[in-house]
């Protein structure tokens, strides 16, 4: 039986970790990372395939953490699927290092590690692992400058950039 719960253990502390070379962000401002954020782009994953128009609202909970509502449009059945979780500061609340639940006591790491600092426009999320990207940003579009800076800020951090689906937003 205890080996069993430390293997549980270690799994759910796995799902919460940092992927080498990708450190979250200092100086992070939760008040003003709150509200809507667009999905520009993402490395494919199961639960948003196929998915169109994803955004994240961020809220505060009552009990200090996140409440996060992911919402996307999928054409094929023409619905619009929703999501609710909630995340939690790891460390400091002042580090874009969080974890998030959209599936009872399971958490996967959401890691801030790229933001404009100034004006909360865009960011670069990691999952645990470099198999999860997200780069969001406060409008369904931003300048291709932007953008191309930000992918190839992801790439030489070790993220597969060329397989990137860019989300549509028309």
């Amino acid at each position: 039986m205890n080996k069993l719960l430390i293997m549980l253990i270690l799994l759910l502390v796995g799902c919460v970790g940092i992927p080498d070379s990708v450190h979250p962000v200092a100086n992070f401002k939760a008040e003003k990372y709150l509200g809507k954020w667009y999905e520009i782009a993402r490395l494919d994953n199961s639960f948003e395939r196929d998915l169109t128009h994803i955004t994240a609202e961020y809220s505060v909970r009552e009990d200090g953490g996140l409440r996060v509502v992911n919402r996307g449009y999928l054409p094929s059945e023409n619905i619009w699927k929703e999501a609710e979780g909630k995340a939690y500061f790891v460390n400091e609340t002042n580090e874009g290092y969080l974890k998030v639940s959209f599936f009872g006591p399971f958490y996967g790491s959401y890691i801030v590690f790229e933001l404009d600092h100034e004006n909360y426009q865009y960011a670069l999320i990691s999952g645990p692992d470099k198999s999860y990207f997200w780069l969001l940003a406060r409008e369904p579009k931003i300048k291709d400058e932007i953008k191309k800076s930000l992918i190839a800020k992801a790439a030489s951090l070790g993220f597969e950039t060329d397989k990137l689906i860019f989300v549509n937003h028309d």
